[in-house]
């Protein structure tokens, strides 16, 4: 089992950046594909940005391309997602999760895909 705790949300106005954290314990971080996910009031979890076991290859929703870029440090267990050009409507809670992955080069797009999950960070963005 590993563990994921979320770090580095807040309030930021419109056009601002922040960059979450979020660091595994437990169990060898490379052998796990990572993902975020976000979820608005009233909205269903939806996909941000995926990445590989070793940090090789990412993917991320349309809406933050260009934006909003997910990396790892496996020597650190903590997977990041740096957004910038922040808007308004990127306000929601956001989760990173894990999933055991046997293929070097998969990555995840559905939350029931994943096997761990973190408790999310608010990210609060002012217009």
């Amino acid at each position: 089992q590993v563990q994921l705790v979320e770090s580095g949300g807040g309030l930021v106005q419109a056009g601002g950046s922040l960059r979450l954290s979020c660091a595994a314990s437990g169990r060898t971080f490379s052998n796990y594909a990572m993902g975020w996910f976000r979820q608005a009031p009233g909205k269903e979890r939806e996909f941000v940005a995926a990445i590989t076991r070793s940090g090789g290859t990412t993917d991320l929703a349309d809406s933050v391309k260009g934006r909003f870029t997910i990396s790892r440090d496996n020597a650190k267990n903590t997977v990041y997602l740096q957004m910038n050009s922040l808007k308004p409507w990127d306000t929601a809670i956001y989760y990173c999760a894990a999933k055991v992955s046997f293929f070097s080069g998969s990555y995840y797009y559905e939350p029931k895909e994943y096997d761990y999950w973190g408790q999310g960070t608010q990210v609060t963005v002012s217009s």
